[in-house]
């Protein structure tokens, strides 16, 4: 048998408990009536190269910068959508412009581009990724890697009609 003991601290915890049950449930209801937009991030745009060419690759490879582009709101995948590359890496520079490149998303709003092994700068690996196309506000992002042993890095981008 259950004995169940109600005084203050059991009635806190119990109300607690469903009040944080309650207000869990708000960000689910708030992101069913509409996907937010990625905001940019700090240091993203550091040494971007407005109109950097479209490539198959950047320089000799082995590493994958992936992701996807959807539209804020209804999360729609963007097909087409031209995303801008560059880092740091093996082969060099970040302000380099042999360094960067841009990848367009295919139907399914997901972009891969290979592109040399990301190396640490100021003591953080990281990739820039930018959408610059006009149609949608611009987003930079800077993500950071965990690790720079790591060969792949994502990022994906919620655009915002312009």
């Amino acid at each position: 048998m259950t004995i169940v003991v109600l005084n203050r601290r059991s009635f806190l915890a119990v109300g607690g408990s469903v009040l944080a049950a309650g207000v869990s449930s708000l960000p689910l209801r708030a992101r069913a009536e509409g996907l937010a937009s990625t905001p940019s991030m700090s240091g993203g745009s550091n040494n971007y190269i407005k109109g950097a060419p479209t490539v198959d690759r950047i320089g000799k490879g082995g590493f994958w910068m992936s992701g996807t582009v959807r539209r804020a709101g209804d999360g729609a995948a963007l097909a087409g959508q031209r995303i801008q590359i560059w880092a740091h890496t093996t082969e060099g520079q970040e302000h380099e412009p042999q360094s960067h490149g841009a990848t367009l998303t295919d139907k399914n709003g997901v972009f891969r581009l290979e592109m040399p092994q990301i190396i640490p700068i100021f003591g953080q690996p990281h990739g820039h990724l930018a959408y610059d196309s006009g149609e949608f506000k611009t987003v930079f992002l800077r993500p950071v890697m965990r690790s720079a042993k790591e060969t792949s890095l994502e990022a994906h981008f919620v655009l915002q009609p312009v």
